[in-house]
């Protein structure tokens, strides 16, 4: 046993950790940061302690506390000297590689160790081992293998580099490293026979490292890759498919945390051993920017960061470069380092041109995924809609196999990723950007029109039944959007995808980002139609109906009579459009409390859908609802309920038990119940009702808390003040955040908590809560209205209870 004192004998418990994984010392001092390795070696020996921070980062570098790394250990600590692994003793008798380590390498940490793993687990079988390092141009391929070949350069007795980007550059590094490894053939005008030779060498002998770099082109490297001997053969190629020459290992870009070290130490805005706390709020928030523009390339990153120190000039005015040069400063090489010959934009360009030579509709393919949102692009949508993309890319996506002939080359070179189990394609941002800059503003023009009118064609009509299928649009709509807004496009197709967008994300209560889309939905509708068109009018009576909801009625009143006086104008009043105009004012006349203007208009457009829709048609189901709700309004029960159920079982037939309008029927007819004291029927359909909002809608949807607010005033009416007290602050929280906290719907549930607490003789709480309702329904409703008169009734009633019965006595 080997004895050790925590600060005067070798630390064995750090140094069995660090030689279980492969590492020198200097290895790990540049995992963790440390300026030398010789930090690394004091610690072992026991000659000094990490400090804190250090002492943090090697217990997240080994997975281990830092009592198992011996670490704070005051006591004496046995280690049994024969657990150590043996430290790797030889190095390297040939070596090649010809760029230096890089100082500012970071990341991929887990990538090596798996990659080193993998390596050594095939020593034993005296075989050559193969790996390729997979990805994008400019991903960090060739900065892990030379990484890699640093970092564990002592356990080979040689490390070779060759670059397989070409027959020619394939031949002449055989030829060097023959003459470097003295071969008797190395003077051959045998080019092949040197290659071979070469490949004899390495079968007869053991622990060398192969790297062929850039080898793209995977067919090139039958006749040069070893077939024999105990070494490891590790590639870098854009190359997806790798078949039977090697074990992928595919490269992503960096981490957030990593690309901003990567940027800010390149840049010499942070020491190479300082963390990023170290960085003033300023340097950090434009830093965020470029990495997130620079969607964490490395090479972009090192282009960026070599322009901020070769120039002097701050993250700020580089990014406002940026912003107005994109393609000129991603095709900009250091004037200092040349450690990579090719800049981004130079590096993508020669694939597209090879794209381009191979598949012009690949090609095309390419482009529109440039104009799309590059994370999720689905491939049915593609195969479906292929025709509003140019005739090249329709007539090749017909047939299956010239679509995946064209996945296969774009994947050949990293340029696009496909996850072929969710049938989805993406590509990096930088990509996007430079296919983008290098067209000109007439044909970036051209493919940005094809995307809108390709994602319109694949946007549905807004329905229950496929808001699936609008949530895996959604953010191709966004892209859209901006498209629309930037070319000035102001087409039909145009104004359909953003005003059912806006539809779409109404629907789902998310009325902020709805507003967004309907109104500039209306925008281009008025610019590519005119303003009297029917299609114009219809996005104002969706805009209405999101005004309505968020509680700004004059507004919608506004809206909705604008639509109207289109609709009645252009396609007369027997029309189902000018129907749900006269619907939506008799609505939002009933929710302003005017009940004598509302009933007329709803009753006229009841007829009209009856007469053009025929009584088997949703729309006329919703016309019932909508009678009935009036006539609750005003206290009509009896009138209400037979109007409630028909309603619900047209809803049932037409819609089917799941629908969220099946959902509002259910709670409709359960408060007609609950008003008649038959509350065990309400209870069961309000129970109904709300497990089908928080199946389809979820459990912060504002129709929810309508939900909720019903269930709520069932339990109050039967005096479980407990349940009804949870039910009312669920909808209220649902509301205040949905809504915002001066909302009708707020000023109603304040409203019902008041009546709950009067009804517990809380009186002063329940007139704190009649204020704060009165309040908002004073500023949202009107004074007169008659939702704001009950409050001020509440208030002048509770006075008077104040004066019989004090708070609290019961």
């Amino acid at each position: 046993m080997v004895k050790k004192a925590a600060q005067a004998q070798p630390n064995l418990l750090l140094r069995k950790a660090r030689l279980e994984r492969g590492w020198t010392q200097k290895d790990v001092a540049e995992k963790i940061g440390a300026p030398l390795d010789l930090n690394v070696t004091r610690w072992e020996r026991g000659n000094a302690r990490p400090s804190a921070f250090y002492v943090q980062k090697l217990c997240e570098l080994f997975g281990k506390s830092a009592t198992e790394l011996g670490l704070l250990l005051e006591e004496t600590t046995e280690v049994p000297a024969s657990s150590l692994p043996a430290e790797p003793v030889q190095e390297a008798q040939y070596w090649n590689v010809p760029f230096q380590r890089n100082p500012f390498f970071i990341g991929h940490a887990d990538l090596l160790d798996s990659l080193h793993h993998h390596m050594r687990r095939n020593r034993s079988a005296a075989l050559t081992s193969s790996q390729a390092l997979v990805g994008l141009g400019g991903i960090g391929k060739t900065q892990i293998a030379i990484e890699y070949a640093y970092r564990y350069r002592d356990h080979y007795a040689a490390v070779f580099w060759i670059r397989a980007g070409s027959v020619e550059t394939l031949l002449t590094d055989y030829a060097a490293l023959a003459f470097l490894l003295r071969l008797p053939d190395q003077e051959s005008k045998d080019e092949m026979r040197i290659v071979s030779a070469t490949k004899a060498w390495l079968a007869q002998h053991k622990q060398w490292l192969l790297i062929l770099d850039n080898a793209d082109d995977l067919s090139l490297l039958t006749e040069f890759i070893p077939t024999g001997g105990d070494g490891h053969l590790l590639l870098t190629t854009q190359a997806q498919a790798t078949g039977r020459i090697a074990e992928r290992f595919p490269v992503e870009k960096l981490e957030l945390e990593e690309s901003l070290l990567l940027l800010l130490r390149r840049a010499k805005l942070l020491s190479l051993s300082a963390p990023l706390e170290r960085v003033t709020q300023e340097v950090m928030h434009y830093a965020r920017i470029v990495v997130e523009e620079l969607d964490g390339l490395p090479l972009a990153l090192d282009q960026a960061a070599a322009y901020v120190e070769e120039t002097g000039c701050s993250l700020a005015e580089y990014l406002q470069l940026y912003r107005k040069q994109r393609l000129n400063m991603l095709n900009r090489q250091s004037q200092v380092s040349a450690d990579y010959p090719h800049t981004v934009a130079s590096t993508w360009s020669l694939s597209f041109t090879k794209v381009e030579q191979a598949n012009p509709a690949a090609a095309d393919l390419l482009r529109v995924c440039a104009f799309l949102h590059p994370d999720a692009i689905p491939e049915i949508f593609l195969l479906e809609e292929a025709s509003h993309l140019g005739a090249s890319l329709a007539e090749a996506v017909r047939d299956p196999f010239s679509f995946h002939e064209m996945l296969q080359l774009l994947r050949r070179y990293s340029l696009v990723k496909r996850d072929a189990d969710a049938k989805l394609l993406n590509l990096h941002r930088l990509v996007q950007v430079v296919l983008k800059e290098s067209l000109s503003q007439e044909v970036r023009r051209l493919w940005a029109a094809r995307a809108v009118r390709f994602v319109n064609a694949v946007f549905p009509e807004v329905s229950f039944d496929i808001w699936a299928r609008c949530e895996l649009c959604l953010s191709q709509v966004q892209v859209c959007a901006e498209w629309i807004e930037e070319y000035e496009l102001a087409f039909p197709e145009a104004v359909r995808l953003l005003h059912q967008a806006g539809c779409y994300l109404r629907e789902r209560g998310l009325y902020q980002r709805a507003e967004i889309f309907l109104q500039q939905a209306l925008r281009v509708s008025k610019q590519a139609l005119g303003a009297e068109h029917p299609d114009t009018a219809s996005v104002l009576t969706d805009l209405g109906e999101l005004y309505s909801a968020r509680g700004d009625y004059e507004v919608a009143e506004r809206l909705y009579q604008d639509a109207f006086n289109v609709h009645n104008k252009t396609l007369g009043i027997m029309h189902a459009k000018t129907a749900t105009d006269l619907n939506n004012l008799g609505m939002l006349y009933t929710k302003r409390g005017k009940y004598a203007q509302a009933e007329p208009l709803l009753q006229q457009a009841l007829s009209i859908r009856e007469q053009v829709l025929g009584d088997g048609h949703s729309d006329v189901a919703e016309g019932l609802n909508n009678m009935a709700w009036v006539y609750y309004k005003q206290g009509k029960y009896t009138q209400a309920e037979p109007l409630y159920q028909r309603a619900l079982r047209l809803r049932e037939q037409l819609l089917g038990a799941e629908h969220p309008r099946t959902a509002e029927s259910l709670d409709n007819l359960a408060i007609i119940y609950r008003l008649q004291g038959k509350y065990a029927q309400a209870e069961a359909l309000h129970q109904r009702a709300f497990v089908i909002y928080e199946q389809v809608l979820g459990l912060q949807h504002p129709d929810t808390a309508v939900s909720l607010l019903a269930q709520a005033l069932l339990q109050q009416a039967q005096q479980h003040y407990q349940q009804a007290q949870i039910l009312y602050e669920r909808a209220q929280s649902i509301f205040e955040c949905a809504l915002g906290q001066n909302h009708p719907r707020v000023a109603q549930t304040l409203y019902y908590l008041g009546q709950l607490a009067t009804e517990q003789y809380a009186y002063e709480h329940a007139e704190t809560l009649y204020l704060r309702s009165l309040q908002i329904r004073e500023h949202a409703l009107g004074v007169e209205h008659p939702d704001t008169v009950s409050v001020r009734t509440a208030l002048a009633e509770l006075q008077y209870a104040q004066q019989v019965q004090p708070s609290g006595e019961q």
